[in-house]
């Protein structure tokens, strides 16, 4: 069946999860009819939370940043049209927002607290290294930069892409080495590299602080869950007049004449549309295309893209007349001699939505070489040696933990997932958690992804910009500017 159409007002959007539904949201105020296709039963990707005996677990989304009133997400939220729905608990009130534990503390701290607010980050580092002042200043002075390019979004509203940012883009490390700072302070200052996937030694500066700036600028908490939001987020579309349909796989993008023309599901139904938008994983949207529709050389450098590496995480229950919740993330890590984290282990431990229980949340590198012997079976298709190694892994995760966080009394795991959970659920090649890296060494190839070689076709989603809520909201605002243009941007798009 073909739902045919001759409106040029008519997009049809790729994926459910936060870059499709804020594409869906900005397009439809733009006056677009949207339809957005996913693949799974429920819509939402990572956004979405899934329950394990009545407990939301939360996979991509466990804290916010920039979320105070006049702050970048809290005005692209209002946009959107979503801020009031979302109960949201400020951190960093009475203490830190993260705790950094180094358990090997080579040449550095022990632990390091980061606050809320650039010029608390800046005492605390000068705290806990006063003999490295000059070398703070001077990170300090690029922080504050990209902070100020973050928070006036020039990218967006001087005709400008992060690609024209090439000044900025200068390896972390080589800049941490330019200013002489000690392995000890390349550890702490270089842990936010971790929060969108890329090793310190190869992220752009721009893209690291940039995303150090949104959670220095104010964190917070989501008082529910992932299904909550992307629930807030499917009525917002809804009151728009777009729809969501799911359960849908598409088997083709349609392309005459080098425009796309629309979509063919699994299921053998047409949809036309003069605009397509794919926010799914830029290879996911490639083998979406004949070989008749895009250059081979398109092809080699969208399939030639390095993604970053997935995840493995635990979610465990621990009795709440034990154990109290942190208002505070912890990171604890290793550091090698020149200060480069490894076997980092993010930790969270908050209210589970039952009075009994407390949620603690372990996520670490995805260790892919251990689920190998699985990578061509399917969810609930895996065995029994399957559970026996993630319930290992995972033992080992809460054995390294203890010693920052107390002996876990009580403690019941109640579910964990590996990068191929992540493969199965949003289609990400090989598990990856974040998409496509944001190296330095791939900036020129991974630059303006949101446009392809196919008229009528855009990427957005979390591989087009960087990775994270805010990152990904952006990507989808870039992606509306070069479909509707600079101009009308500008003129309807305000905030």
């Amino acid at each position: 069946m073909r739902h045919m159409t001759h409106d040029n007002k008519k997009a049809i959007i790729i994926g459910s999860g936060i870059g499709g539904l804020s594409m869906a949201i900005i397009l439809s105020k733009l006056g677009y009819d949207v339809t957005v296709i996913e693949k799974n039963r429920q819509p939402g990707g990572m956004l979405r939370s899934y329950v394990r005996r009545g407990i939301h677990c939360n996979v991509g989304l466990h804290y916010l940043g920039a979320l105070d009133k006049g702050q970048v997400l809290r005005r692209l939220f209002d946009y959107l049209g979503i801020t009031e729905k979302l109960p949201l608990t400020r951190m960093g009130v009475d203490g830190p927002v993260d705790r950094y534990y180094f358990t090997n503390a080579i040449d550095g701290p022990r632990q390091f607290d980061m606050p809320v607010g650039l010029d608390a980050y800046e005492a605390g580092l000068k705290e806990v290294f006063p003999k490295e002042q000059r070398a703070i200043d001077g990170f300090m002075a690029l922080l504050r930069q990209s902070a100020g390019q973050l928070d006036r979004l020039e990218f967006l509203f001087k005709n400008q892409s992060p690609a024209d940012l090439i000044d900025q883009t200068e390896p972390l490390w080589d800049v941490l080495d330019r200013l002489g700072c000690s392995p000890g302070l390349k550890g702490v200052l270089s842990v936010p590299s971790v929060w969108i996937g890329v090793p310190p030694p190869l992220c752009p500066q721009f893209y690291h602080t940039m995303t150090l700036a949104s959670y220095l600028f104010s964190a917070w908490r989501l008082e529910s869950n992932g299904a909550h939001l992307v629930n807030v987020l499917l009525q917002r579309l809804t009151d728009l007049g777009g729809r969501v349909l799911c359960g849908q796989a598409v088997r083709r993008i349609d392309v005459c004449g080098g425009h796309a023309t629309g979509l063919t599901l699994e299921n053998g139904e047409q949809y036309d549309a003069p605009l397509v938008v794919g926010t799914v994983h830029p290879k996911v949207v490639v083998d979406l295309l004949g070989s008749e529709d895009i250059k081979p050389s398109y092809r080699r450098r969208i399939t030639g893209l390095v993604n970053t590496d997935g995840m493995f995480a635990v979610n465990a229950t621990v009795p709440a007349s034990i154990h109290k919740s942190l208002p505070y993330n912890v990171f604890s890590m290793k550091t090698n001699t020149e200060g480069v984290a490894h076997d980092v282990i993010y930790t969270q431990l908050r209210p589970s939505g039952r009075p009994e229980s407390l949620l603690l949340t372990l996520i670490t590198g995805g260790h892919n070489e251990l689920w190998r012997p699985w990578e061509k079976t399917c969810v609930g298709h895996r065995g029994d040696d399957y559970g026996a190694a993630k319930m290992k892994l995972a033992r080992g995760l809460i054995k390294k933990v203890e010693p920052v966080m107390g002996q876990l009394k009580g403690l019941e795991v109640i579910d964990t997932y590996t990068p191929l959970t992540i493969r199965d659920w949003v289609n990400s090649p090989n598990g990856s958690a974040y998409g496509v890296m944001r190296s330095d060494r791939q900036m020129l190839s991974a630059a303006l992804l949101n446009r392809t070689a196919v008229k009528g076709l855009y990427l957005a989603g979390q591989s087009v910009m960087v990775p994270g809520i805010l990152g990904t909201i952006l990507g989808s605002l870039v992606t509306a500017k070069f479909i509707v243009g600079q101009s009308r941007f500008e003129k309807e798009i305000q905030f």
